[in-house]
């Protein structure tokens, strides 16, 4: 201790042999510094470069029992106890708080390290999906080797060859090396892609990822197509949720459905569900063939066992062999299903079902004539039983004596007909009659139907020879006459036909063999055509019926050429005849008439309303070129010009405006000239004058029993424009350039101008028995007599005030009234029927606006939002 507390004592002092005295505390913090300096040293050495980061320590110098972190133990209480006892004796030593700033320093990237992450070359001339993928990778490589932010442009670029190489060093010319290596790696890489990702090769790949689609349940292959794309357009599958609906509709229709459903919230348990699904379907598939396989070798070994049985059993006949095979436990073979079974095949049409069967046993095998259940059949001539009419024994004897000689036909039944590929149908005048007609290859010679026979009243002669005709259920018709002169005309030429007249079903005439090989006539089954020579020699070719039937309706322009080549066209024109009301003979309407003109007489008078055109301050006049019309429009334009400016409604005008026009057609068919104002809208200040609300008016018609209804005859027309605006409704057509005196249609303050008119005028009655709407006029009321009485004042009001109606839009006293989309009458006021047919019918359209998964993440809430829209 007397050691110690002498050398403390003469701390602050340096001796002769330069001994330095200090406390524990420095002594530790002098260590510390000089280890540090120590280590920073040799890391100089080894990498030869500084850190960009560095560190301040600061260290505080403690007392010697405050050098060490550790806490000390209850052992060593007795000396810590001592040490403070030592320190507190030479308190005369100040404490001194010492303040070590140290450089850290991390391994730096060099070029030669650089290099050795192998970064791929890039010459610029393989494309945008080239040069996005290089880039993905070289981002690769920046990130593993370290690469500083100052040395990132400089290291990339010597990756540069050919075209590239040559653009970076033009670049290096024009901006210089300080400008283009102080460039961060985002604006290095915006750089390369606005010079090597031209927009329309990106908008290629965008088109191939969003029209990306799994091809042959290969889902490895799409999910690693998918990867590859997605990294070059991350844009198109951010966020998340986007990335999975994106991948989801790209899926085969097999598993989409059941990965939609599955709701999956991660891209990785989406694309795993997708893979195991995948695997699951092709698992299927694979069993389903295999067991086809296998059934089809099944097939074939019981059709080589079933022909060895026929080999040995070719004796067996009839009845006789059906036995056999019950009795051997053996199938015949379905010549519809081609498999082995009993009884009728459940797979077999009504077409199948009805050619060529017995009309006894219904069997395929055989015809009635040889059915072996003759005793079982009805004789359609006498009502016995044992035999069918061809055999029945009256029949017979009333037969002539003559030969007989058997004919066919196979085809009667319209709709079949129509659908067989191999049957021709049509339409054609037979003596200036139109008939159905069939051409039959299979029938020996041509019939009419017995009906049909007597429209032709043409003579019938007997013949020599009887033909007896197998029609297609299997029974059997007589034909002993013929109608000679018959004509039949198709395509401007006529050509002579000999009908046999017999029952036929669903043809008024059947064309057979005789017919076509008189007129070596060719049919083209394909087609549905037949190919005839005309007496001239020329060949005519004649289009049979579709399966669709009824002929289509085509526009003009197609008619017309069709009418040039020879086709037949069906013109109808249907006209209703309902009695028109006249003026004189309504009641109270008769006393008006001259509100009911037939033309507006003119320029309307001045009133207490006048359309203005209010433009927004410092608007230039605004003039577009007239939009090109059809040579009929033209004509109607040139019309219509004449007959506006014969009323005085228009005027040639100079003005600097000047608005396109266009034609509408109206529902009767005419055109309706329209102007083009939307140029003219845009700058004019809007009139803010209320429209009337709907419900509002209605609620006016509870409890009234009469009504009647006005239309204003063309109400716009009857509104004059300012003087001073009328230089601004100007429009410029093909015959000159014209402004409107009155009111046009389109302007966008015309409804708000024509509504204050129409609301002074009819001020007085106005919510007590009448209701307007713009140029629609409602007059109501609750009994006969009041009812006569409104419709006076309105119509007096309306002849006073020079407002003229259209009497074919007008209605009167009438119970129940549409106005407005709605139907008033006595017993309330309920939506119009034809208004609401679409929604009624809503069903029908609902596949249709199911909306496709690829806009689902587009579109916010799209459940919930079409949800209402599809409740039918």
């Amino acid at each position: 201790m007397a050691k110690s507390e002498e050398t403390n004592s003469h701390s602050g002092e340096r001796s002769d042999n330069a001994k330095i005295h200090v406390t524990g505390a420095e002594l530790q913090a002098l260590i510390d510094n000089a280890v540090a300096k120590a280590m920073d040293r040799q890391f100089k050495e080894s990498s030869g470069t500084q850190s960009r980061t560095r560190s301040v320590t600061h260290v505080k110098a403690k007392t010697h029992s405050g050098a060490h972190s550790k806490p000390p133990s209850k052992k060593s209480e007795p000396k810590k106890a001592e040490d403070d006892n030592h320190s507190s004796n030479h308190s005369s030593v100040p404490k001194q708080e010492i303040e070590l700033k140290r450089d850290t320093y991390s391994r730096s990237c060099t070029y030669k390290y650089f290099v050795s992450c192998k970064p791929r070359d890039f010459t610029g001339e393989k494309g945008a999906v080239d040069c996005m993928t290089w880039i993905d990778e070289m981002d690769t490589v920046v990130d593993i080797s370290g690469c500083a932010d100052r040395d990132v442009v400089k290291y990339v670029s010597q990756s540069f060859k050919g075209d590239a190489l040559a653009w970076w060093k033009s670049l290096l010319q024009a901006a210089g090396k300080t400008t283009l290596y102080g460039l961060s790696w985002e604006q290095f890489v915006a750089l390369i892609k606005e010079n090597f990702c031209p927009q329309h090769e990106v908008e290629r790949i965008e088109s191939d990822f969003v029209s990306l689609v799994m091809k042959n349940l290969d889902c490895q292959a799409y999910l690693t197509t998918f990867n590859t794309l997605s990294r070059l357009v991350p844009y198109l599958v951010t966020p998340e949720p986007r990335r999975i609906a994106r991948f989801i509709g790209g899926l085969a229709p097999e598993i989409k459905a059941s990965v939609k459903a599955s709701r999956p919230t991660t891209f990785r348990s989406v694309a795993d569900l997708s893979l195991s699904l995948t695997q699951d379907v092709v698992r299927l598939r694979a069993m389903k063939s295999s067991e086809e396989n296998k059934r089809k070798r099944e097939d074939d070994t019981s059709r080589r066992s079933e022909k060895r049985h026929r080999g040995n059993n070719d004796h067996r006949k009839g009845s006789g062999s059906r036995k056999s095979d019950h009795q051997s436990g053996e199938k015949p073979r379905c010549k519809i299903c081609r498999r082995h079974h009993f009884g009728r095949c459940r797979f077999e049409t009504k077409s199948q079902s009805s050619e060529k069967r017995c009309g006894i046993c219904k069997s395929t095998d055989h015809k009635a004539v040889d059915c072996k259940k003759m005793k079982d059949a009805t004789c359609f001539g006498c009502n016995e039983k044992g035999h069918i009419r061809p055999n029945c024994p009256k029949y017979a004897k009333k037969a002539d004596d003559g030969k007989k000689t058997n004919a066919r036909v196979f085809r009667m039944d319209a709709k079949e007909a129509v659908l067989d590929d191999n049957v021709i149908t049509g339409t054609f005048l037979v003596n200036d009659i139109f008939a159905r007609v069939l051409f039959d290859s299979g029938a020996d010679k041509s019939f009419v139907d017995d009906k049909f026979c007597k429209l032709l009243n043409l003579p019938v002669k007997t013949l020599s020879v009887k033909y007896e005709v197998e029609l297609a259920d299997g029974t059997l018709e007589t034909a002993s006459t013929v109608l000679d002169g018959c004509v039949i005309s198709i395509r401007n030429y006529s050509f002579p036909l000999s009908l046999l007249p017999i029952k036929l079903a669903g043809f008024d005439i059947v064309i057979g063999m005789d017919w076509l090989s008189s007129n070596q006539a060719q049919i083209l089954c394909n087609r549905k055509q037949v190919i005839v020579k005309t007496p001239s020699g020329e060949s005519l070719t004649i289009q049979g019926d579709t399966q669709h039937g009824l002929p289509e309706q085509v526009s003009m322009l197609k008619a017309s050429r069709c009418m040039q080549k020879g086709c037949v066209i069906y013109m109808a024109q249907v006209t209703i005849d309902e009695p028109k009301p006249k003026i004189e003979d309504i009641p109270v309407i008769s006393e008006y008439p001259e509100v009911f003109p037939e033309e507006l007489p003119g320029l309307p008078p001045d009133r207490q309303v006048e359309f203005r055109i209010d433009i927004i301050p410092g608007t230039a006049p605004v003039a577009r070129a007239p939009y090109r019309l059809a040579p009929t429009e033209m004509k109607e334009l040139r019309t219509q010009l004449d007959d506006l400016l014969a009323k005085g409604f228009i005027r040639p005008s100079s003005s600097p405006w000047g608005a396109p026009i266009l034609f509408v057609k109206k529902k009767d068919g005419s055109m309706r000239l329209c102007i083009d104002y939307r140029e003219l809208n845009k700058v004019t200040i809007k009139n803010r004058y209320p429209l009337p609300r709907i419900d509002d008016l209605f609620d006016q018609l509870q409890g009234v029993s009469y009504f009647s209804k006005i239309d204003l005859r063309s109400g716009y027309h009857q509104l004059k424009v300012k003087e001073e605006d009328v230089h601004k409704t100007a429009f410029r057509t093909r015959y000159g350039h014209y402004e409107f005196l009155v009111m046009p249609f389109g302007l966008t303050n015309a409804p708000a101008a024509f509504m204050d008119l129409m609301n002074r005028v009819c001020k007085p009655y106005l919510d007590k028995f009448v209701i307007v709407f713009i140029d629609d006029i409602l007059i109501y009321s609750k009994s006969q007599a009041e009812h006569e009485n409104h419709l006076r004042c309105i119509l007096k009001l309306l002849y006073q005030e020079k407002l003229y109606a259209k009497f074919s839009k007008c209605e009167f006293w009438l119970r129940e009234v549409q106005f407005l989309g709605h139907v008033v009458s006595e017993r309330g006021i309920q939506v119009d029927p034809a208004k609401v047919e679409a929604v009624m019918n809503w069903q029908e359209l609902l596949p249709k606006f199911a909306v496709s998964s690829d806009w689902q993440d587009i579109i916010g809430d799209s459940s919930r939002t079409s949800q209402g829209l599809l409740r039918p």
